[in-house]
Protein backbone atom coordinates (compact mmCIF):
# COMPACT_ATOMS: atom_id res chain seq x y z
CA UNK A 1 0.00 0.00 0.00
CA UNK A 2 1.53 3.48 -0.77
CA UNK A 3 1.93 6.29 1.53
CA UNK A 4 2.63 9.91 0.09
CA UNK A 5 3.16 13.00 1.86
CA UNK A 6 1.43 16.55 2.75
CA UNK A 7 2.60 19.24 4.12
CA UNK A 8 0.95 22.46 4.92
CA UNK A 9 2.06 25.63 4.41
CA UNK A 10 -0.08 27.67 3.67
CA UNK A 11 -0.89 29.98 6.90
CA UNK A 12 -1.46 33.57 7.87
CA UNK A 13 1.41 33.44 10.74
CA UNK A 14 -0.72 35.93 12.37
CA UNK A 15 0.56 34.72 15.97
CA UNK A 16 4.36 35.39 14.73
CA UNK A 17 3.87 38.59 13.40
CA UNK A 18 2.39 39.80 16.17
CA UNK A 19 5.08 38.65 18.45
CA UNK A 20 7.52 39.80 15.89
CA UNK A 21 5.79 43.20 15.80
CA UNK A 22 5.67 43.41 19.96
CA UNK A 23 9.40 42.55 19.86
CA UNK A 24 10.80 44.84 17.45
CA UNK A 25 12.08 42.44 15.19
CA UNK A 26 12.11 42.42 11.53
CA UNK A 27 8.66 40.10 9.88
CA UNK A 28 9.77 37.42 8.55
CA UNK A 29 7.38 34.55 8.03
CA UNK A 30 7.88 31.64 10.65
CA UNK A 31 8.49 29.19 7.83
CA UNK A 32 11.61 30.29 6.61
CA UNK A 33 13.38 31.30 9.89
CA UNK A 34 16.91 29.76 9.98
CA UNK A 35 16.64 26.40 11.95
CA UNK A 36 19.42 24.22 12.47
CA UNK A 37 21.28 25.79 9.28
CA UNK A 38 18.26 25.68 7.08
CA UNK A 39 15.15 27.40 7.28
CA UNK A 40 12.16 25.66 9.75
CA UNK A 41 10.01 24.42 6.30
CA UNK A 42 13.03 22.74 4.57
CA UNK A 43 13.85 20.85 7.79
CA UNK A 44 10.31 19.40 7.75
CA UNK A 45 10.43 18.91 3.98
CA UNK A 46 14.24 17.16 4.69
CA UNK A 47 12.20 14.70 7.68
CA UNK A 48 9.64 13.86 5.09
CA UNK A 49 11.64 13.10 2.18
CA UNK A 50 14.08 10.93 4.61
CA UNK A 51 10.98 8.93 5.43
CA UNK A 52 9.49 5.63 4.10
CA UNK A 53 6.65 7.57 2.50
CA UNK A 54 6.77 8.65 -1.55
CA UNK A 55 6.55 11.50 -3.41
CA UNK A 56 5.94 14.94 -1.65
CA UNK A 57 3.22 17.99 -1.57
CA UNK A 58 3.79 21.44 -0.34
CA UNK A 59 0.59 23.41 0.08
CA UNK A 60 1.04 27.23 -0.12
CA UNK A 61 -1.38 29.55 0.37
CA UNK A 62 -0.85 32.96 2.68
CA UNK A 63 2.99 34.53 1.99
CA UNK A 64 3.39 31.51 -0.94
CA UNK A 65 6.00 34.12 -2.95
CA UNK A 66 7.75 34.93 0.32
CA UNK A 67 7.98 30.83 0.99
CA UNK A 68 8.63 29.92 -3.10
CA UNK A 69 11.69 32.47 -3.18
CA UNK A 70 13.80 30.82 0.00
CA UNK A 71 13.48 27.22 -0.84
CA UNK A 72 11.86 26.49 -4.55
CA UNK A 73 14.93 26.21 -6.01
CA UNK A 74 16.29 23.71 -3.29
CA UNK A 75 13.18 21.50 -3.91
CA UNK A 76 11.65 21.69 -7.47
CA UNK A 77 12.82 18.73 -8.26
CA UNK A 78 11.93 16.68 -5.02
CA UNK A 79 8.59 18.06 -4.25
CA UNK A 80 5.75 19.10 -6.12
CA UNK A 81 4.57 22.67 -4.97
CA UNK A 82 0.53 23.22 -5.17
CA UNK A 83 -0.91 27.19 -3.89
CA UNK A 84 -4.42 27.36 -2.49
CA UNK A 85 -6.76 29.77 -4.68
CA UNK A 86 -8.20 31.34 -2.88
CA UNK A 87 -5.47 31.59 -0.51
CA UNK A 88 -7.76 32.72 2.97
CA UNK A 89 -9.03 29.15 3.56
CA UNK A 90 -9.08 27.10 6.93
CA UNK A 91 -6.34 24.42 7.17
CA UNK A 92 -8.81 21.39 6.41
CA UNK A 93 -9.16 23.05 2.61
CA UNK A 94 -5.33 23.24 2.35
CA UNK A 95 -4.83 19.36 3.27
CA UNK A 96 -7.91 18.20 1.33
CA UNK A 97 -6.04 20.36 -1.94
CA UNK A 98 -2.77 18.65 -1.17
CA UNK A 99 -4.61 15.32 -1.09
CA UNK A 100 -6.25 15.94 -4.40
CA UNK A 101 -3.06 15.87 -5.93
CA UNK A 102 -1.96 12.20 -4.27
CA UNK A 103 -2.27 8.71 -5.77
CA UNK A 104 -1.29 7.35 -3.63
CA UNK A 105 -3.68 4.64 -0.83
CA UNK A 106 -2.42 6.41 2.27
CA UNK A 107 -1.45 9.86 3.08
CA UNK A 108 1.30 11.32 5.83
CA UNK A 109 -0.17 14.62 7.14
CA UNK A 110 2.26 17.23 8.34
CA UNK A 111 2.30 21.01 8.89
CA UNK A 112 5.28 22.73 7.61
CA UNK A 113 5.95 24.25 11.27
CA UNK A 114 6.75 20.75 13.04
CA UNK A 115 10.84 20.55 12.26
CA UNK A 116 11.46 18.90 15.19
CA UNK A 117 9.05 15.71 14.57
CA UNK A 118 12.22 13.34 12.85
CA UNK A 119 12.07 10.64 10.10
CA UNK A 120 11.80 7.67 13.09
CA UNK A 121 8.40 9.22 14.51
CA UNK A 122 7.07 9.36 10.81
CA UNK A 123 7.94 5.76 9.78
CA UNK A 124 6.67 4.68 13.25
CA UNK A 125 3.21 6.09 12.03
CA UNK A 126 3.28 5.06 8.55
CA UNK A 127 4.61 1.21 10.23
CA UNK A 128 1.16 1.07 12.99
CA UNK A 129 -1.18 2.26 9.91
CA UNK A 130 0.08 -0.23 7.66
CA UNK A 131 0.43 -3.07 10.42
CA UNK A 132 -3.01 -2.34 11.57
CA UNK A 133 -6.28 -4.63 11.41
CA UNK A 134 -7.47 -2.74 9.35
CA UNK A 135 -5.33 0.07 7.51
CA UNK A 136 -8.21 1.52 6.25
CA UNK A 137 -10.31 2.51 9.58
CA UNK A 138 -7.15 3.23 11.47
CA UNK A 139 -5.37 6.52 12.05
CA UNK A 140 -1.89 6.42 13.62
CA UNK A 141 -1.27 10.12 15.19
CA UNK A 142 1.57 11.57 17.51
CA UNK A 143 -0.06 11.97 20.84
CA UNK A 144 -1.11 14.69 22.85
CA UNK A 145 -2.20 12.48 25.70
CA UNK A 146 -2.32 8.68 26.14
CA UNK A 147 -0.20 6.52 23.49
CA UNK A 148 -1.60 3.15 21.97
CA UNK A 149 -5.25 2.79 21.64
CA UNK A 150 -7.16 6.31 22.36
CA UNK A 151 -10.34 6.54 23.69
CA UNK A 152 -11.01 10.10 21.99
CA UNK A 153 -9.60 12.54 19.14
CA UNK A 154 -9.53 15.92 21.58
CA UNK A 155 -7.08 17.63 21.15
CA UNK A 156 -5.31 15.81 18.47
CA UNK A 157 -4.00 17.38 15.37
CA UNK A 158 -0.99 16.40 12.70
CA UNK A 159 1.26 14.37 11.85
CA UNK A 160 -0.89 11.17 11.17
CA UNK A 161 -0.86 8.54 8.74
CA UNK A 162 -4.81 8.31 7.35
CA UNK A 163 -6.68 6.49 4.33
CA UNK A 164 -6.43 9.55 1.33
CA UNK A 165 -9.74 8.93 -0.03
CA UNK A 166 -11.84 8.22 3.23
CA UNK A 167 -9.95 11.52 5.08
CA UNK A 168 -10.91 13.09 1.70
CA UNK A 169 -14.66 12.61 2.33
CA UNK A 170 -14.42 13.84 5.29
CA UNK A 171 -12.54 17.05 4.28
CA UNK A 172 -14.55 18.05 1.41
CA UNK A 173 -16.36 20.92 1.18
CA UNK A 174 -15.51 21.60 4.75
CA UNK A 175 -13.48 24.89 6.07
CA UNK A 176 -12.25 24.34 9.55
CA UNK A 177 -9.79 23.61 12.17
CA UNK A 178 -8.77 20.04 11.46
CA UNK A 179 -9.47 18.66 14.76
CA UNK A 180 -13.52 18.98 14.66
CA UNK A 181 -13.09 16.68 11.61
CA UNK A 182 -10.87 14.52 13.58
CA UNK A 183 -13.28 14.19 16.11
CA UNK A 184 -16.18 13.46 13.81
CA UNK A 185 -13.72 10.27 12.16
CA UNK A 186 -13.27 9.45 15.42
CA UNK A 187 -17.07 9.16 16.13
CA UNK A 188 -17.54 7.38 13.37
CA UNK A 189 -15.69 4.45 14.56
CA UNK A 190 -12.12 4.94 13.44
CA UNK A 191 -9.49 3.51 15.35
CA UNK A 192 -7.09 6.23 16.22
CA UNK A 193 -3.74 4.60 17.69
CA UNK A 194 -1.41 7.32 19.46
CA UNK A 195 2.23 7.03 18.97
CA UNK A 196 4.70 8.26 21.70
CA UNK A 197 6.94 11.06 20.99
CA UNK A 198 10.80 10.31 20.18
CA UNK A 199 11.27 13.91 22.38
CA UNK A 200 9.13 16.20 23.89
CA UNK A 201 10.25 18.99 21.43
CA UNK A 202 8.22 16.26 18.81
CA UNK A 203 5.07 17.71 20.00
CA UNK A 204 6.06 21.35 20.20
CA UNK A 205 4.83 23.64 16.59
CA UNK A 206 6.18 26.61 16.00
CA UNK A 207 3.19 28.99 17.08
CA UNK A 208 4.89 31.58 18.63
CA UNK A 209 8.06 33.35 18.35
CA UNK A 210 8.63 31.91 22.07
CA UNK A 211 8.12 28.55 20.66
CA UNK A 212 10.68 28.97 17.88
CA UNK A 213 13.22 29.79 20.76
CA UNK A 214 12.41 27.24 22.38
CA UNK A 215 13.18 24.74 19.93
CA UNK A 216 16.20 26.22 19.16
CA UNK A 217 17.88 25.56 22.41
Amino acid sequence: MSVSTVITAAGKNSRMRKDQISRGIDLTNKLILPFNGKTVIETTIDNALSSNADECIVVLGHYAVEIKEAIFDNYKDKVQFVENNPVDVGLSTSLFHGLSKLTSDFALCITADQPTVTTETFNRLIEVSQKSDDPFRTISILRRRKTGLLDTAEGLGMPFVAPRENLMAYLENENDNLNPILRKIFDDGYVFYGIKEKNEKELLNINHYDDYLTLLD
